[in-house]
This record gives structure tokens, C-alpha cells and sequence, in this order.
């Protein structure tokens, strides 16, 4: 069995170092070179990125997110040691980690990053399927004569390119099927590389907990043990009849997938289901006359999010989270779809002012979903010769704004009465 460098990239015989350069990061497996799905996903990436950016960090612990109101984008592996977790209130990450350096989140840096990331799995694959800004499923079946290597040697290669070339590092999970890749790349974080293959899959399984499953939250688990199943081995071996009429159609895909059995294909295009912008505030907000800017704000954003990916939404989403962390969404399905930010604020707000008055809220978002061709949107009829007047307004604005910057035209209801700020993300 051949050992792969992951260091200096040497493959040779087995052994516990590198016989060429010393390293103990080496990569063998009876399966190696026979697997062919993998799962990418960059290391506490915002984190990682920021870290890149300013060296002086390196040794910090250092949290993505914004005032106190707000939650945690990501931390790096230095702040998790203190028990910092993505989603966890900034005020609890700061009573854990006081120190830690907090740095508001950069979206359109780590896009761009993203984007560069993706093209280079690209050049690996055609098959790459993204799951977020930093992470995909590649499917490498094939690609050995091509690259004149294994696709375990490729995926070695690729990790040291982003290195070398992007400054971050990734970790990699690579087996036969999607699931198993994707809890391979969790397995020895950051820069890991590990394999799960066929032989070794249900015995590996067969102990850990179902909440590794996909689709397998915390409510499910507690169902699962209710019916006396605890551990993914309890499930491989039940009876079907009874794991379906408990479970539903749910009940075979799970015992499927317990038995180290997921024929889903790597899919390249995953389409956007929906399209939105939140903010957080700073101090809770009750009046409506203050969530007012707010939400046009947003409707402006997610506008010009429908207006660059081309697409165009038939339903817009209105999200409140109030004082008590409640969280709330209110919906309403458009005549036509639309990219329009004043359509889209017309529609919140109407959602928004039929709630509770003197509701306080800490959170506000405007979103849209049944996506479309940009084409489809906003045509008018003879009862609405207003839409088109007010979507060449807006593609006029949306031109002056990318020549002069987002200040250049600011509509009055985007001022407010007041000059509360707000943490966008």
C-alpha cells in the first residue's frame, strides 16, 4: 500500500514519516486510489481569510459577527477552544473569550475568495457541486487520465494549491458516496484529509450518533430514541416494516444510509431558492416608523441581489426576530414576479404593520422565493402602468449607484427620522 506526502507530495512505500522530507501528514488507505467523491470545505473560512489579511492575528482568537446584539458567523480554531460556536449570541462568545479580536464580516471578500476557490475545483472537475461559499462535493470519477494521477493525489494537489496560492486551507473528506465524504472532511479538521471506503463504512457507522445523518436534526434524534434508536447501528438492523410505519418514507432512506447506502449524484447546478438581506439592531426596535428605512434598506439589497444573479422573486418573505429571540416569518405570493426593491418594501411592510403594535425586535430581514428568469418580472398590464416607470427608475438608479457608489442616490425613506444604526450582514 503506496503512502502519499501530503507535505512534499512524495508517494511512496508505507511508513510513519516521510522518507523524504520527515512529515507525519500522510495519506494511505487500501482504498485510495479506487474513490472518486469528495467533499471540500475551507477551515473556519471567514476566519481563516481575516487571519490571512492581518498576520499579527494568527495567534488570536478571532470571531466573526459584530456587537453585542448580534451572533457569531464563524470563529477560528483558537476561539473554539474557549467554547466559542458559530450562532452562539456575541454576548455569551464574549463572557467565554473576552479577548478575542471581533471583526465584522467582509461578504463581498469572502465571495470573491469563494469564487476563486470554486473555479480551481473546476479546473479539477466539471462535476462540482457547491453547498455554500466554502464548501462543494466533487464527483473525480474519471479524471485520472487526465490529470495523470489518482483522484486522492489530485484532491492532495488541489489542497496545496489553495494554500500556496489562496493563503487558507481546506479540509478534505473523499469515499464512494456524498454523506460519507462530507463526514470524512469533519474527521480531523483543519487540513485534514481522510477516507472512508467500502469495506470499513458500516462498521464504522455503526456506533456513532444519528445526528451525522443527514436530515437528522435534533428533533429527529429525539423521536429516533423514543422508538429505541440511539446509534446508526440500531437502525441498520431493524426490521423495514416497522422503521416505515414509524418513520414514513423517511424510514428507508435512513436505514439506507445506516447501511452505508447514498446513490445520490454530485449535481452541478443547485439552483437559488431564495434570495434575502437581514440586519441585526444594535438596540431593539418597537416603532414603525424606525423599521421603516430599515426595511427599504434591505429591500434595496436584496433587489440588487435578484438584479446581479439575473433572477426575479414571486414570493417575498418578510423574517422578524423579536426581543425574546422569537423568530417570525410572514409571507405573501406577488401577482408577478418582481426585482423591484419598492415592491418588495410595499409588501413587508404592509406584513409588518399587521403585526402586534409596541412589538420590540432585535432582527429584520426581506427575502423572496419561487425564483425566475429576470425576464418574467415586472411587466405591468393595463391596470398598472406604474411597475415599468418604477423598474427604469430603479435600473437608472442601480447604474448611477455602480459609476459613484451606493450614497450616490439615496431615496428619503431610506433616511429614516432617526440616525439608529444597524449591523448589516
Amino acid at each position: 500500500m503506496r503512502t502519499l506526502c501530503r507535505d512534499c507530495l512524495d508517494d511512496m512505500r508505507a511508513g510513519r514519516r516521510c522518507l523524504a522530507c520527515g512529515s507525519p501528514r500522510l495519506l494511505h488507505h487500501p482504498e485510495r486510489d479506487a474513490l472518486t467523491i469528495a467533499h471540500v470545505d475551507c477551515d473556519a473560512f471567514y476566519a481563516s481569510v481575516e487571519k490571512r489579511d492581518s498576520p499579527a492575528l494568527a495567534d488570536k482568537p478571532v470571531i466573526i459577527g459584530g456587537g453585542k446584539r448580534g451572533v457569531v458567523s464563524t470563529c477560528c480554531y483558537v476561539a473554539r477552544t474557549f467554547g466559542v460556536r458559530s450562532a452562539m449570541p456575541m454576548f455569551k462568545a464574549l463572557e467565554v473569550c473576552p479577548d478575542a479580536v471581533v471583526i465584522r464580516p467582509d461578504m463581498a471578500k469572502y465571495a470573491r475568495i469563494g469564487r476563486d476557490i470554486r473555479q480551481m475545483m473546476l479546473e479539477l472537475t466539471p462535476l462540482v457541486e457547491p453547498l455554500s461559499i466554502d464548501e462543494a462535493f466533487l464527483d473525480l470519477g474519471g479524471t485520472d487520465r487526465l490529470h495523470g494521477r489518482s483522484p486522492a493525489l489530485t484532491l492532495a494537489f488541489f489542497a496545496r494549491r489553495v494554500e500556496n496560492e489562496v493563503g487558507i486551507t481546506v479540509s478534505v473528506g473523499l469515499s464512494y458516496a456524498k454523506f460519507l465524504a462530507k463526514i470524512a472532511s469533519d474527521m480531523n479538521k483543519p487540513r485534514g484529509f481522510s477516507i472512508l471506503g467500502r469495506a470499513e463504512a458500516i462498521s464504522f457507522l455503526a456506533g456513532r450518533p444519528l445526528s451525522i445523518l443527514p436530515g437528522v436534526g435534533k428533533a429527529a434524534v429525539e423521536k429516533l430514541a423514543e422508538l429505541g434508536f440511539r446509534r446508526i447501528g440500531d437502525l441498520a438492523k431493524a426490521p423495514p416494516e416497522p422503521l416505515f410505519r414509524a418513520l414514513g418514507k423517511d424510514g428507508p432512506r435512513l436505514q439506507r444510509l445506516s447501511q452505508g447506502i447514498d446513490d445520490r449524484t454530485i449535481a452541478p447546478e443547485r439552483d437559488a431558492k431564495s434570495l434575502s438581506s437581514e440586519t441585526t439592531f444594535d438596540t431593539d426596535i418597537a416603532d414603525l416608523e424606525d423599521l421603516e428605512p430599515i426595511m427599504w434598506r434591505m429591500a434595496e439589497k436584496t433587489a440588487a441581489r435578484l438584479r446581479k444573479a439575473g433572477l426575479s422573486g414571486r414570493t417575498v418573505t418578510l423574517k422578524l426576530k423579536t426581543a425574546d429571540f422569537r423568530q417570525l416569518t410572514r409571507s405573501r405570493q406577488l401577482h408577478e414576479p418582481t426585482q423591484l426593491a419598492k415592491r418588495l418594501y410595499d409588501e413587508v411592510h404592509d406584513l409588518l404593520a399587521a403585526e402586534p403594535p409596541r412589538q420590540r425586535y432585535r432582527l429584520l430581514g426581506v427575502g423572496v422565493t419561487d425564483l425566475g428568469d429576470s425576464t418574467l418580472a415586472d411587466h405591468g398590464d393595463l391596470a398598472d402602468t406604474a411597475t415599468p416607470r418604477i423598474a427604469a427608475m430603479e435600473r437608472a438608479i442601480a447604474t448611477l449607484r455602480e459609476k459613484f457608489g451606493n450614497e450616490a442616490v439615496i431615496k428619503g425613506v431610506g433616511l429614516g427620522r432617526s440616525s439608529a444604526t444597524s449591523r448589516k450582514r
